[in-house]
């Protein structure tokens, strides 16, 4: 069970760390798009969200087989968010750059993956 714990935790703990700074560079994509805080709420609202499943991650950490239903929708973040940039970037909608940020998803999103199934295992 070492490895489901160390996977889950790893993906909160960098989803923690990648987010958090996100409630207060408002004018970070604003320098390449439109500024955010045109729509302060809307930038707020999926930080929150996105912290949220990263909470979930943390939180289903310390027993991931009895809180493994919790595991779900954290995963569908981690690969919403890499789906996400991959189809604006196939429609030329974001640079390689932008689209290249959300690998580590992918990565964290297949570990959650793997700790599910060896979850299975020992249910």
């Amino acid at each position: 069970m070492k490895f489901p714990k160390f996977a889950l935790a790893g993906a909160g703990i960098l989803g923690v760390i990648v987010l958090a700074p996100l409630y207060w560079l408002f004018d970070f994509g604003g320098r390449t798009y439109s500024p955010p805080t045109d729509y302060p709420h809307v930038l707020s609202g999926v930080v929150s969200v996105a912290m949220a499943c990263q909470i979930a991650l943390l939180a289903v950490t310390p027993d991931p087989l009895r809180f493994r239903p919790w595991q779900v929708p954290s995963i569908l973040e981690k690969f919403g968010y890499f789906t996400a940039a991959a189809v604006f970037y196939s429609v030329a909608g974001i640079p390689a750059l932008n689209a290249r940020g959300a690998m580590p998803d992918l990565l964290l999103g297949l570990l959650c993956v793997v700790a599910v199934v060896k979850t299975r295992r020992h249910s």
